[in-house]
């Protein structure tokens, strides 16, 4: 996995190392705690916020644990949005 990492990082001209352990625990308790296809999503958001807080490593880990304790806390009971997929 890390040479696929490092082949999209290179294609799309990122220079910046995080923690993969990190953001894979992230995505597993998503997909586990709130529904699967939530994971990449979320991955996405992840990235997104963490780029517009200036997106250094630290950006990364601080929206990735904001994320994670949000899903922790998540519950089955929670209303579905309307439209969702």
């Amino acid at each position: 996995m890390k040479r696929w990492i490092d082949a999209v990082k290179d294609e799309l001209g990122i220079d910046l190392d995080v923690d993969v352990n990190d953001l894979l625990d992230m995505t597993r308790i998503v997909a586990h705690e709130v529904a699967r296809p939530a994971a990449p999503l979320t991955a996405f958001l992840v990235g997104y916020a963490a780029a517009r807080s200036g997106g250094d490593p630290q950006a990364v880990t601080e929206a990735n644990r904001t994320v994670s304790r949000l899903a922790e806390h998540w519950t089955a009971k929670q209303p579905e949005d309307a439209g969702t997929a």
